[in-house]
């Protein structure tokens, strides 16, 4: 077992004083690093992470948008939307592209991760990867329901019908999961994240688009329940006979599928049979690797949040505690920690290639204001 440095430092404050620096820290932090343009990059440290993820921008802007920060979080909207509408004749070319065949080029489909700019990643990094654009519609309805708007505004309208058809056209397509791997895979957590985004926006789009929108979410739903593992379980991706800690999304935030539907209950259970930690943490897949495979704090936050739509604030309140005490001494929250892994052999390869494990991550200090935010709302 891998003894980890981000621990050490807040082992001197107790949780309270942990608690109230992470939260100065992670505002600043994030304020500090959304770049003109209204984009986020994901680690503004790390040499791989310079780009601005639709996933991740999705809940940095969020946490913004609890703590009264509604500007910058309408910033990074209109961000994407700028950037969908710079790459939209993509959209406009893949219906006949489509029609050729399956074996579409990936540079033929919209990115996950653009420049801060909002130009393309040009490496061959895989791309085509689509949760991010479900997560942006997410993120358009609770900006709007938060702000008290009544309507969704003109210069949006068309960004978000081009995204809608979009993933009209490439939903049932392999595509690579939320960590940029099984690209040849079908995934339910990002299918999540494209049933939760359809379901929401649809309360905003004129009835044509809505019924498209609400028609899609629904076969979505449909086409999730029919391909859950014999076992009942939602799996890692269809055909897999393991999980994975992302497929918390099918419940919090997105919805998607019922919190108490037995096989998401029991999706849950082996999530915290096979990847929760016992002193707090959560693992992505059994089978992880990356950096040994540790324990990742933007998963902990979403499992807390789970806890939390599912009154057990307890251990929400567990999960927060020990994210805080993950925090650098300059209150800087790491993309995972090494206290447990699945391969210790594989950190110094990871770290050989790209360095240590990226800190700060925006994803993690966003997802700690988003459980910091939701604990506190549960009990007011």
């Amino acid at each position: 077992m891998i003894e980890s440095n981000y621990r050490e430092p807040v082992g001197r404050m107790n949780d309270t004083d942990a608690l109230e620096r992470l939260r100065r820290t992670s505002i600043a932090c994030i304020v500090e690093h959304q770049h003109a343009s209204g984009a986020f990059p994901a680690g503004p440290t790390f040499s791989q992470y310079g780009y601005s993820w639709l996933r991740d921008g999705t809940y940095i802007a969020y946490s913004l948008l609890l703590q009264g920060h509604a500007e910058r979080c309408r910033h990074f909207i209109e961000w994407v939307a700028r950037t969908v509408t710079r790459h939209a004749v993509k959209i406009e070319r893949l219906p006949e592209l489509l029609a050729g065949g399956p074996n579409v080029e990936k540079q033929a489909f919209l990115g996950a991760r653009y420049t801060l700019d909002g130009e393309e990643d040009q490496t061959d990094w895989p791309n085509f990867q689509i949760d991010g654009y479900g997560s942006w519609l997410w993120l358009i309805d609770r900006y709007l329901q938060e702000t008290g708007a009544t309507m969704l505004p003109d210069t949006w309208t068309g960004p978000v019908q081009a995204v809608i058809h979009y993933l009209g056209m490439v939903w049932q397509l392999p595509n690579s999961d939320c960590w940029e791997e099984f690209a040849d895979e079908r995934h339910p957590a990002t299918l999540a994240c494209i049933g939760g985004g359809l379901q929401a926006i649809s309360r905003w789009v004129g009835p044509t688009v809505q019924g498209e929108s609400e028609q899609l979410a629904s076969r979505i739903e449909q086409f999730l329940l029919d391909n859950r593992h014999p076992d009942g379980f939602f799996p890692k991706f269809l055909g897999s006979q393991t999980i994975d800690a992302s497929l918390l999304w099918l419940g919090v935030p997105y919805g998607i599928i019922p919190l108490d539907n037995p096989s998401l209950v029991e999706t849950i259970t082996r999530i915290e049979h096979e990847l929760l930690h016992d002193g707090g943490g959560v693992q992505r897949y059994p089978q992880d690797t990356y950096y040994g495979g540790g324990l990742w704090i933007p998963l902990a936050a979403f499992l807390g949040w789970y806890y939390l739509a599912t009154d057990r604030p307890v251990d929400a309140q567990r999960q927060l505690e020990w994210i805080a005490r993950q925090q650098t001494t300059g209150g800087l929250l790491p993309e995972q920690v090494l206290v447990h892994t699945n391969k210790p052999s594989m950190i110094g390869a990871w770290e050989e290639r790209w360095g240590k494990v990226a800190t700060p991550l925006l994803w993690s200090h966003a997802m700690f204001l988003i459980l910091d935010f939701e604990l506190s709302r549960y009990y007011s």
